[in-house]
C-alpha cells in the first residue's frame, strides 16, 4: 500500500509497514488484505451510525448552535480578563490543550491570534501546584472554565471547590458568576451532577456538554473548541477539516481507500500477525507535542481492555532522536511508529555558512532550521525502514485550523475502527471507573 492522498488534505503512507519494504517484520499483502476485509463491516457500521445518528461524533461537524453558544459565553467570560484557567482532566483537558498548542499555546514567544489572552491548563491534581496557582493569581483579571461531563469527576470538583473558596476569601463573592464558566451534561432525573448543582448554587453560567460524546472524543465539541477559540482558532474551520476526514467513508469507498480504516487495519494486523505491542506517535513539530499526549489517552483508554490493546507512546521529533529513538530502532521488535511531518523547509532562521564550516558542519551552511528538521524527519523514517521497523508516515500540508480538525478526526475514527476489529467497545473504560469508586470509598472511610 503506497501513499494515499485524500480530501482531508494529508498524505498517509503505510508502505513502511509491509514486507516489501522491511522484510519479514512487515505485513504481507495477503495479511493486510485480510484485515482490510475485516474492516469493511466496521465501515458499514459507521455509515449506518451516521445515517441514524447513533454515533453523534460523526454528526458533530454539521452542528453550529453549540458553537454560537460557546462564542457568546467566551466573549462574555473574556471581558476584562487577561488569563483563562481551564480545569478538566483526561479528555476534558487534553483535547483543548492539543488545539490550543496547534495555535502556539505553551510554546515560548509564540503569539496567540487572540491578543492579550493567556491560557493555563490544570489537568492533573497536585496540592502544591494548585496552592501555587491560587496564591499567585490576580483573581479580578482571571477567569476559570471547569469541565466535567458527568459533573462528578473527583479531581475537577476538588479544583473547582478550592478555587471558589479562594475567590470568596479574596472578597470577590459577588463577581463569581462572571469569573467562572462550567461545561457539563444537562440535568438527569434521579442523577446527581455535582458540578451543575454547585455552579447553579453560585449563579455560574453553564454550557451543555454533549451527552453522546465522551471525554477523549470531545475535542470537536465545546470542550476542546472553547480553548481553541480562546487562542484564536476558527472552530468552524476545525469542524470543516474534521468533516473532510469523513468524506471517504461517506463516499462508500473500500477500506483500502479510507485512510483511518487502512491505518486501523494495519496497526491491528501488526499486533496480531507480527507481535507489535507498542505504537509510537512522533510528530516533528513543537505545536504537535500535546497531540501525541492526546493520542496516548485516546488509544490506551479506548482499546486497553479485555487483555487487548497496544501500548501507545508519545514522542516528539527531533528531540526524541536523542532519547527514545535508540530503543525504537534497536530494541525489541515489538514497536511500530507513526511519524507526522509538516512543511518545514525554508522555515526559520538561516545557518551562517562561515560559522557552519568552522563548526565542521559545512553541509548545513545556508540552510534554514526548518530544512534541518525536514531532513531529520525524512531520514529517520528511511532509517527505520532500513532497520526493518514498521513505520507509517503522515504528511500534513500545514498546521492550520482545517488540518487540525482533519488529523484529530482521523485518529478518533482509526481508534473506533481498531476497537471494532478487536471486538471491543472503544467508548467505555471499566477499569478506570473501578479506580474512581475505590478512591471515593477510601476518602469516605478516613472521615
Amino acid at each position: 500500500m503506497q501513499a494515499v492522498t485524500h480530501k482531508s488534505h494529508f498524505v498517509q503512507d503505510l508502505a513502511g509497514c509491509l514486507d516489501v519494504a522491511i522484510g519479514s517484520h512487515g505485513l504481507t499483502q495477503a495479511e493486510l488484505k485480510m484485515w482490510l476485509a475485516k474492516a469493511e463491516p466496521a465501515l458499514d457500521g459507521l455509515r449506518k451510525d451516521y445515517e441514524t445518528g447513533a454515533l453523534p461524533l460523526l454528526k458533530i461537524c454539521e452542528e453550529t448552535a453549540d458553537l454560537d453558544a460557546a462564542e457568546t459565553a467566551l466573549a462574555k467570560l473574556s471581558a476584562g480578563a487577561q488569563t483563562i484557567v481551564f480545569f478538566g482532566t483526561g479528555g476534558s483537558g487534553l483535547g483543548g490543550q492539543t488545539l490550543a498548542q496547534i495555535a502556539g499555546w505553551g510554546i515560548p514567544f509564540t503569539a496567540a491570534r487572540r491578543a492579550h489572552m493567556r491560557l493555563r491548563f490544570y489537568d492533573n491534581l497536585d496540592g502544591s501546584t494548585l496552592a501555587a496557582l491560587l496564591n499567585s493569581t490576580d483573581f479580578p483579571a482571571t477567569r476559570f472554565v471547569v469541565t466535567s461531563k458527568s459533573g462528578g469527576t473527583t479531581e475537577t470538583l476538588a479544583q473547582a471547590i478550592v478555587t471558589l473558596s479562594a475567590v470568596k476569601a479574596a472578597g470577590l463573592s459577588s463577581r463569581i458568576p462572571e469569573l467562572f464558566l462550567g461545561i457539563t451534561e444537562p440535568s438527569k432525573p434521579g442523577s446527581l451532577n455535582g458540578l451543575r448543582t454547585l455552579f447553579e448554587a453560585h449563579g455560574i453560567p453553564l454550557l451543555e456538554h454533549h451527552t453522546g460524546i465522551g471525554g477523549r472524543f470531545s475535542c470537536l465539541t465545546n470542550v476542546g473548541l472553547l480553548p481553541a477559540m480562546a487562542r484564536g482558532l476558527d472552530a468552524r474551520a476545525i469542524r470543516a477539516g474534521a468533516r473532510a476526514a469523513l468524506e471517504p467513508l461517506l463516499a462508500g469507498l473500500p477500506a483500502a481507500e479510507v485512510p483511518f480504516a487502512a491505518g486501523a487495519a494495519t496497526m491491528v494486523a501488526l499486533a496480531k500477525a507480527r507481535g507489535i505491542r507498542s505504537l509510537v506517535l512522533m510528530p516533528y513539530s513543537d505545536r504537535l507535542g500535546k497531540f501525541s499526549e492526546w493520542f496516548v489517552q485516546l488509544w490506551a483508554e479506548s482499546l486497553g481492555k479485555g487483555g487487548e490493546g497496544t501500548m501507545p507512546i508519545a514522542a516528539l521529533g527531533p528531540v526524541d532522536q536523542h532519547s527514545q529513538l535508540q530503543l525504537f530502532m534497536d530494541g525489541p521488535r515489538e514497536i511500530a511508529l507513526t511519524i507526522v511531518r509538516t512543511p518545514t523547509r525554508e522555515v526559520g532562521p538561516s545557518i551562517n555558512p562561515g560559522m557552519a564550516a568552522t563548526a565542521g558542519l559545512k553541509f548545513m551552511g545556508g540552510r534554514t532550521i526548518g530544512d534541518v528538521v525536514d531532513a531529520q524527519a525524512h531520514a529517520v523514517a528511511e532509517a527505520l525502514v532500513k532497520a526493518g521497523r514498521p513505520v507509517r508516515t503522515i504528511d500534513l500540508p500545514g498546521l492550520d485550523d482545517h488540518a487540525a480538525g482533519a488529523i484529530l478526526m482521523h485518529f478518533m475514527l482509526e481508534t473506533i475502527v481498531a476497537g471494532r476489529l478487536l471486538n471491543l467497545d472503544p467508548f467505555d473504560q471499566p477499569a478506570v471507573e473501578l479506580a474512581k469508586v475505590l478512591t471515593r470509598n477510601r476518602l469516605a472511610s478516613e472521615h
